[in-house]
């Protein structure tokens, strides 16, 4: 079976994004969503809700990020500074780690 997109991505990570309206952009995972295949990355994908003034937050048009489906988006690897695959390598300690598929930079720090 093959792996769920999500699964290669973590929060903290720099992203890509691949396809759709803010295609190109790069941003920071805020969360992610496992049950759906969705991420949140920051100051992409921004809408606009109406909120009602409560006790503790004052009304209006706020902004805020929607999630993007984790197979839009691709982690940037920090020598190719590009969105790239992802591949696993083993340490001698036995430590799983991700890689760039490209050049072999270890992803994980």
């Amino acid at each position: 079976m093959a792996k769920r997109a999500l699964e290669r991505i973590k929060k903290g990570d720099t992203v890509v994004v691949l396809a759709g309206k803010n295609k190109g952009r790069q941003g920071q995972v805020l969360r992610t969503v496992s049950k759906k295949n969705r991420v949140f990355v920051e100051r992409v994908n921004m809408i606009k809700r109406h909120q009602k003034p409560t006790q503790t937050s004052q009304g209006g048009i706020i902004e805020k990020e929607a999630s993007i489906h984790a197979s839009n988006i691709a982690p940037v690897c920090p020598k190719c500074n590009k969105g790239v695959r992802i591949g696993y390598k083993i340490h001698e300690d036995g430590k799983k780690v991700r890689v760039c598929r490209k050049c072999g930079e270890e992803l994980d720090k």
